[in-house]
Parts: structure tokens; C-alpha cells; sequence
């Protein structure tokens, strides 16, 4: 079974936001590194990619034929995804233990997996 593993940052440090990334110790900012780099070498995971913040996103629906674009996702920031990844595993279990590994899952985020439907 495949599991996209959806990562919601929230209000966590990252690399991205100095401000915030400064707030963590060497140590943490290190064993962050460390646990997403163990992550991505997990057997069965694809990493994917980081995304940009939800204000640079555009939202496209098509209504009567005609394609509306509109600025933005309409979620609260902190609920916005970031990234994600695909873990093709025999369970969902395992799918959960990876999830938790993720350092978001520790500092304020939360992780959303989800079987991966396959025709």
C-alpha cells in the first residue's frame, strides 16, 4: 500500500523563517536535519518536495466553462500543507511510526496520512 505522508508545519521553526529557526538550539536544528535526512533514506519512501507558503499559491476552479483563478488557498495558514512525501509500506502502522519521526509532528505541526488510491 502507498501513504502520502502530508506535512502541516503550523508554527513550527524551519529553516525558512531565520527568526523562528533561531529559537532552536544547535542541537535541535541539527537533529531536525538528522531525522529528515533518516526519513528520506527510509526504504519505500519517495521524498517530495517542500512547498512555498499559502499566500503564493493559486486557487483554480472552472465555473460555467470559464477558468476563475483566485489568490491563494482559502485555509488558515497553520493549517496549510508544506510538504509531503510517499511511503509505500505493508500497513498502515508503519505509515504512522513514520509519521511520527517527522520533526514537525514534534514542534507544533501535525501529520496527515493517507492511502494512495491505485487503479
Amino acid at each position: 500500500m502507498k501513504y502520502m505522508v502530508m506535512i502541516r508545519q503550523g508554527t513550527t521553526p524551519t529553516p525558512l523563517d531565520p527568526e523562528a529557526w533561531a529559537t532552536l538550539t544547535a542541537e535541535q536544528q541539527q537533529a531536525i536535519y538528522a531525522d529528515y535526512k533518516a526519513i528520506n533514506e527510509t526504504p519505500g519512501v519517495t521524498p517530495g518536495f517542500g512547498l512555498q507558503p499559502p499566500e503564493t499559491a493559486t486557487t483554480v476552479r472552472v465555473e460555467n466553462g470559464r477558468t476563475i483563478t483566485t489568490d491563494g488557498p482559502f485555509v488558515d495558514s497553520k493549517e496549510a500543507l508544506n510538504g509531503y512525501l510517499i511511503y509505500e509500506t505493508d500497513d498502515l502502522d508503519a505509515a504512522i511510526e513514520l509519521a511520527a519521526r517527522i520533526p514537525a509532528a514534534r514542534f507544533g505541526g501535525a501529520i496527515e496520512v493517507r492511502p494512495i488510491m491505485e487503479w
